[in-house]
This record gives C-alpha cells, structure tokens and sequence, in this order.
C-alpha cells in the first residue's frame, strides 16, 4: 500500500508515546508515578454527571444532534463568553462548538492552509498547531520562545519572505507547556501585526479560567479589531474535568468560523446532545467547582515548587495553567534527566523539547496527580537527588 507523503511527515503522537513508555515500565513492575499528561484527576462536577444521565435517557437525543450545536449551547457559551470578557458574540455566526478543541485547532488548518502556505507556531508549544499544518498540506514557521522574553514570541523578527506566505499565527495563553502569561497589551500588538500582514490569528485560550494569584487570563477578543482577523478556541476539558466528554468551543471572526464550521460538516455530524446539555449546565452551574478546582491545583503547584528548589531545582511558580516548567539540572539534556527520574524513582517528566527544539533544556510537570502520589514522588526524587 502506498501513503501521502504528508503522512510521512508526521511524527508519532507525543501523548501516545508516552502512554506506551509508561506502560513498559508497569509491565516490568515498576509503580510509576507520571507527571505527564495533563489530564485532571479531580472528577468530573456531579450537577454534569446527571444532566448527561437525564438527558442520556430521552429518545430524541438518540438522533443525529445539529451539525453546528445545539442554538441552546451556543447561546449558553456566547453569555458566558460576555460575562467573562465584557464581550458580545453573535451565536449563530460567532460561536462554533467543537468535539473538543484539539479537532477545532487541527481543522482549522484545513480550512486555510493550502500546499506551500505556511502556520506561524510558537515553539515550545502543544504539537497539533504544527501537525494540523502538515496534516492539510502546508509548513509550519517555528518561533522560539525564551525564557529572557518571558516566553513570548518576537514578531518582529519573522522574515518578511515567511510572512508573504503565512496565513495563520498560532497563540496560547495561559501557555503550555511553560505556563507563561500575557496582559491584554500584548494581544493588542498581536492584532496589528496581523491586521498588517493579512494573517488569522488564532489563539488557544484553553487555560483562560485556570489562573492564581489574582491573575485573570484575558481574551484575544477584548481587542478592537480582533474580530476583523481572530478566531480563540475554548475547551471544557480542563476547566471542569471533562477531557473524556470531548466539548470545545471556536469563537471570533465570523468568516474564520464559517470557514472552520465548512470543514467539520464534511468531516463529522457535530456533538452527542446530552454531552452538549452537560455543557450548558457546566458553563451555567458550576462556578463554585471551578473555585475548589483552582485551589487544589495551586496548593498542589505550591508545594511542588516548595520541594523541587529545596533539592536544588529551578523552577517558579506560573500564574496560569496546569503545568510546572523545570530547567533541569546541570550535566543533563531534557530527554536525560526524564529517563533518569524514571529509571531511578519511577517518575516521569514530560522532556521539554518533545514540545519543539526551544525546549531544551526543561521538562514539563503537570499538576493533575493525586495528592498523595505527589508527595510519593516527592519523597522518592530526594533519595536520588
């Protein structure tokens, strides 16, 4: 059998490698302890749980459900979105739900990108924004994001002969993986860019409601002009424990989304209903868990700091997301020091540079383990460290 050669192009899933790794591990007996992916422990709101029960048992719902949402849902998502950002969307144009934002972010690329055009991805970041790029037959420009700029990319220096053929410009904060944070000025600097350039913005704001330390998350929308060239994606995975229920949200520039909403009617027949009711109720009811969830994630990033820099490690703590960003130690590269914790204390950290070549140098920790696994593995690092 003969495969695209775009095929040919893509790496093997970062998560999916890691979860074959582990599991390796554990067929050898070893009780490994993974910081890797960021998939929340904390269960899922009860008040979610039962509306998807009730809604599960109603025959209608058994039907195909609307290829662009339920009116309900997208009306729900759309007074959240103004309640939480001072800004007003059109539901029927502005709001598009998703079956989780990754296959948002990865058609999105589908929709604008044809073979020779190119995505401007900021490195190190979450892979599908480079693999949606090569999956529709296009490149990816990576900027380098470094820690003496904050992790925030320098526009100024794409060349002018990469710009001519970009048309889309990847953001996401809160970031992952290094839990960088920007101000609302930023954003407004990145839509005049782009307004210069001709390019789409578009903005993974996946992090926007898991935040500490007084600081609010703000949109890309907020700016004036942003609707002109920017579409953000939102995703209840992380902001109320649904990474299995697969619900996202695209939302901006009218165009973009008719364009994004083009390609999932050809590609899928839209959401399971009472997982989209689950998520009218999420976006309605759940404030309070969404509290409890952000005070268990900061005690947790709290003592991780605390203890990992009483063993000599460098390491702060972000404002925003689920993701701690370690330098590792001298006389080890990321991939070194992740096999170390691994073989040594059966721990596992994500190496940095999985998330591009800029992140060398760092590994990723996530803060959606147990308490008591933590302060396992916390325990078993200070005996080989």
């Amino acid at each position: 059998m003969r495969f695209s050669e775009r095929l040919k192009k893509v790496p093997p899933y970062l998560f999916a490698e890691i979860d074959r790794k582990i599991e390796e591990k554990k067929a050898m007996g070893v009780d490994v302890i993974s910081f890797g992916v960021g998939d929340p422990d904390i269960p899922t709101p009860q008040g979610i749980i039962d509306t998807l029960i009730n809604e599960a048992r109603k025959p209608l719902n058994h039907r195909y459900p609307s290829y662009f949402g339920l009116p309900v849902l997208r009306t729900t998502f759309s007074s959240w979105f103004e309640g939480r950002f001072n800004v007003p969307l059109d539901p029927e144009k502005e709001v598009l739900p998703l079956i989780g934002s990754k296959e948002g972010i990865a058609h999105l690329s589908v929709a604008l990108l044809d073979p020779g055009d190119v995505a401007i991805v900021p490195e190190p970041s979450y892979p599908v924004y480079s693999m949606g790029a090569i999956l529709a037959g296009g490149d990816s420009y990576h900027i380098p994001l470094k820690k003496m700029f904050s992790f925030m990319p320098k526009l100024d220096e794409i060349p002018e002969k990469v710009l001519k053929k970009s048309k889309i410009l990847w953001l996401n904060y809160p970031n992952n993986p290094t839990g960088a944070v920007v101000e609302l000025d930023f954003f407004k600097n990145v839509v005049e860019f782009a307004l210069e350039h001709d390019l789409a913005v578009a903005h993974d704001n996946a992090y926007s409601e898991i935040t500490y330390d007084g600081y609010v998350a703000p949109s890309i929308l907020e700016v004036d002009g942003a609707r002109d060239c920017c579409i953000e994606f939102h995703s209840l995975s992380k902001t109320f424990n649904m990474t299995g229920w697969r619900i996202g949200f695209a939302c901006g520039n009218a165009e973009l989304i008719e364009a994004l909403g083009t390609v999932k009617t050809n590609i899928d027949s839209g959401i399971f209903n009472p997982i989209q009711l689950s998520g009218v109720h999420a976006l309605k009811n759940e404030a309070r868990s969404l509290n409890e969830m952000r005070k268990i994630y900061k005690k947790r990033r709290d003592y991780l700091v605390r203890e990992l820099k009483s063993m000599g490690f460098s390491v702060n703590p972000p404002l925003g997301g689920i993701y701690l960003w370690m330098e590792v130690p001298d006389g080890f590269d990321s991939v070194e020091f992740s096999k170390y914790t691994l073989d040594r204390a059966g721990v596992f950290f994500t190496p940095g540079n999985a998330y591009g070549p800029s992140g060398e140098g760092y590994v990723r920790i996530s803060l959606t383990v147990p308490d008591k696994r933590i302060e396992e593995a916390v325990s078993r690092l200070k005996e080989i460290f």
